[in-house]
């Protein structure tokens, strides 16, 4: 089971412990949103990518959008999603559950500076339905980013 998979990952942080599940679906931003209590832009979504290099996952604030241009200066290439079906297979968690805590390996976290804004983010843990409360400190110590990137648009405004 994929929440499986992200609490043993969070297990040596000693975090597994703080991860919130829900009796009611937490797999869209808006969903989630509603099951933590938080406004939809505190919800860090994460979205998978396949470029060049392999496959990546950019965790951005709920209310941000990929800006091609941006993600295609960073990245060198266009933004490609993962396809549904693909999700799970390269990752190691389905979508609504995608989550940067015990994925597979080859697999690279970016942050992307939408988060910046807040104190705290609540990324979801492996399921449709679960969630954790993170600071960014402990998101990024987390996650095993490899670097902040500037790649969505809409939340500026």
């Amino acid at each position: 089971m994929s929440i499986e998979k992200a609490r043993d990952w969070l297990r040596q942080f000693g975090a597994e412990d703080r991860i919130q599940e829900f009796d009611t679906s937490s797999a869209t931003v808006e969903l989630a949103a509603q099951a933590v209590g938080c406004e939809p832009a505190r919800i860090a979504k994460t979205l998978s990518f396949r470029t060049g290099d392999g496959v990546i996952l950019i965790v951005a604030a709920g209310d941000a959008k990929i800006d091609n241009p941006r993600y295609k200066a960073r990245f060198g290439c266009k933004a490609k999603m993962l396809a549904f079906e693909e999700v799970e297979p390269e990752i190691g968690h389905a979508v609504g559950g995608v989550c940067p805590f015990g994925i597979h390996d080859g697999v690279t976290v970016f942050l992307d500076e939408s988060l910046h804004r807040f104190e705290t983010v609540f990324p979801a843990c492996g399921s449709a339905n679960s969630a954790i409360e993170l600071t960014i400190p402990e998101l990024e110590k987390f996650s095993g980013y490899k670097a902040w990137v500037d790649v969505c648009k809409g939340w500026r405004e």
